[in-house]
Order: C-alpha cells, then sequence, then structure tokens
C-alpha cells in the first residue's frame, strides 16, 4: 500500500529530467494548474509502465493533463483509465454497452439544453467514495465553443484568508445528488435515487492521500455544513442561518477565481486527465445546437480524510 502523506510530510510530484527529454513533452498552460503533453500516445502509455510512471506523476504536479491528436480506439481509452485505478458507472448518463465505465456524453441535435455540467463541481462527491479522477476524449467537437475549465482547489485553499481556513479546519458538509441530477426527476424517481445514493458527508478541507496537500473541497454538489451549530460559532440564530450559509457560499465560490484556473479548447480526439479530488471543472454550453460528443473513464476513488 502506498504511503498516506500527511501535510506536514508534502513533498512534490517529481518526472526524472532525463525521461522528460527523452520521452513526452510537457508544456504549463497557467501558474498555477494545467500541462499539455506532446510525443505521446495514451495506447502507447496503457501498455508501458515507465511512460504511466511519468503521466502519473505528471497528473499529481499539475492536476490535470491535455493531450492532442489522441486518434485511439475505447478499449484503448478504457485501458489506460484502468491503469489509474477500476472505472465507476454513473447512475444518470449512460455507458457504452461494449465498454462499462464508459460514459457517453452526447450532446446532439436532439438534446436540449441541459445544465448539470455548466457548474463548478467536482465529480461524485455524492458519493461515499468520489471519483478518484477521469480521462476525458472529444469525440466529436462543435467549430466553436464547448470549452471546459478546471480549477486548483490546492491552491483555492491555500489563498484562504488565515482565520478562514482556521475556522474551517474541522467542518464537515453534505453532498447531494437528489437535490442536483434528482431534481429534475419526478418525486418517485427523484426519492429513488436518494434512496440509492443518500448524501454523503466529507470534510471541508480533505487531505490529498498521494501528496498530502490540503484541498477545499466543497462545489456545486455541497448542500450544507453538518457540524458548524456550536457555541464557537453561533450566538443568535442568525449566526447560523444564514450565517452557515453565507460562509459555504463564500467558499464555494473561490472555484470561480480565474488565477486558480486553466481553459482547454477541445478538438476532435483531444484528451484530458484529470485529478478529480484536488480539483473542479466546468463544462462551458455555449455552443448549443451544434453538437458535442465526448466519452469519459471515471476512476473509483478513496473516501475522502
Amino acid at each position: 500500500m502506498p504511503k498516506t502523506l500527511r501535510p506536514k510530510e508534502r513533498t512534490p510530484a517529481l518526472v526524472r529530467p532525463d525521461a522528460l527529454r527523452t520521452s513526452l513533452g510537457v508544456e504549463p498552460l497557467t501558474c498555477t494548474i494545467g500541462a499539455e503533453l506532446a510525443g505521446v500516445s495514451l495506447a502507447d502509455a496503457a501498455r508501458d509502465d515507465g511512460l504511466f510512471a511519468e503521466i502519473k506523476s505528471l497528473l499529481l504536479q499539475y492536476k490535470v493533463l491535455f493531450l492532442r491528436d489522441q486518434d485511439i480506439t475505447r478499449a484503448d481509452h478504457v485501458a489506460f483509465a484502468e491503469r489509474l485505478g477500476p472505472l465507476e458507472d454513473h447512475p444518470v448518463v449512460g455507458s457504452d454497452p461494449e465498454h462499462p465505465g464508459l460514459v457517453r456524453i452526447y450532446k446532439d441535435l436532439d438534446s436540449a439544453p441541459e445544465h448539470y455540467e455548466n457548474a463548478l463541481h467536482t465529480d461524485g462527491t455524492w458519493r461515499e467514495n468520489p471519483s478518484m479522477g477521469a480521462v476525458l476524449r472529444c469525440v466529436v467537437s462543435p467549430p466553436v465553443g464547448g470549452d471546459t475549465i478546471w480549477v486548483n482547489m490546492v491552491e483555492a485553499h491555500r489563498r484562504l484568508p488565515e482565520h478562514v481556513r482556521t475556522q474551517i479546519q474541522d467542518l464537515r458538509a453534505r453532498h447531494s445528488i437528489e437535490a442536483t441530477f434528482g431534481a429534475v426527476l419526478p418525486d418517485e424517481q427523484r426519492r429513488a435515487l436518494a434512496a440509492r445514493f443518500p448524501d454523503a458527508e466529507h470534510p471541508v478541507v480533505r487531505t490529498h492521500p498521494e501528496t498530502g496537500e490540503e484541498i477545499l473541497f466543497v462545489n456545486a454538489f455541497t448542500t450544507h455544513f453538518v457540524n458548524y451549530h456550536t457555541p464557537a460559532n453561533v450566538r443568535f440564530g442568525q449566526d447560523y442561518a444564514p450565517g452557515a450559509g453565507h460562509l459555504l457560499n463564500y467558499l464555494i465560490s473561490q472555484a470561480a477565481v480565474p488565477e486558480y484556473q486553466v481553459r482547454w479548447r477541445w478538438q476532435k480526439n483531444s484528451v484530458a486527465i484529470w485529478d478529480n479530488r484536488s480539483t473542479q471543472h466546468y463544462a462551458v454550453q455555449d455552443y448549443w445546437p451544434a453538437v458535442r460528443r465526448m466519452e469519459r473513464a471515471g476512476i473509483v476513488g478513496d473516501r475522502p480524510f
């Protein structure tokens, strides 16, 4: 089992300089998050231990990686993603019949605009074990628009005012699929979804299990704090309601700070690989009625601590 790093043991992800010179190219896209890789095929990386290890280390360092011209098969896509861990299904979005866990996010001409992706979110925090990450490939891109934004939530936590970091260190919050995906369903289906996936409770500040980094871990699926109502926080009722809500909204709003973001322009056969534990993302829906088809392999994660 890999050693779990506490924040005081935090170490950067490192890649051998000679390996980068002789194999894949790395171009950082912003000062805080994201890098584009060149000279590599994910089909090869799925079968090459050394190449995969380089990519995994870069993922921990940059939090989201981008590649162009990945004309690979669905089997290759799945094979690479499975190097990161077992794939997970999705209770709302369908998977490819021949490749379970490869979720098809198809926005075709007969699709009305949907508004669950164009919110800053971390995948699956309504699960007890949210996603570890994902490998997303563009199959059909609109001629313009349809970008995706990723956010470094380690940086968002690091740059909070010190008194806020102290206040939230031990807070926990509830995350809900019923209040998000389920909100558009008929009542009976919404309740069935909630019964299948009861609200999950996670720390507001989680620790990355591999790097030891502290992460601000609230997003569009977060509904409320569960342990805010204490004598230290509440003098009168309004300190809790709306006081707790104001604090939660403030924390959620940190993902909108441009200095923590990278924005990616999709093309056919381009790929994004992201660490879901330390990021949020936002799928910009400015292209309808044009078509965008994406295929995503999400990786099962661990329980946040």
